[in-house]
């Protein structure tokens, strides 16, 4: 019965998470489309909120596809955020 309700609180904290909380706390990965001309410049995590810097691009800027990666020291929670960028 113990297993049950740990099963079930799991999966309700599983599925309430939003996309970065499941990228920072389990290993997975996620995408961020940015707004249409803007592009990224700086990200990091602070505590379990995902930050980041974003400015206009510039005439004759291509836009890019950069990914975030977390590579923990142990190596057991790997996750990665994908961040798109569109004129």
């Amino acid at each position: 019965m113990r297993k049950f309700w740990f099963l079930l609180i799991a999966c309700v904290a599983f599925i309430s998470c939003t996309e970065q909380r499941m990228v920072r706390q389990f290993g997975t990965d996620g995408e961020i489309k940015l707004p249409k001309g803007e592009k990224l410049i700086e990200v990091t995590w602070k505590e379990a909120d995902l930050w980041y810097l974003t400015a206009p691009m510039e005439d004759g800027y291509v836009p890019q596809t950069k990914i975030f990666r977390e590579d923990s020291e142990w190596g057991i929670m790997q996750g990665s955020i994908k961040f798109v960028e569109s004129r």
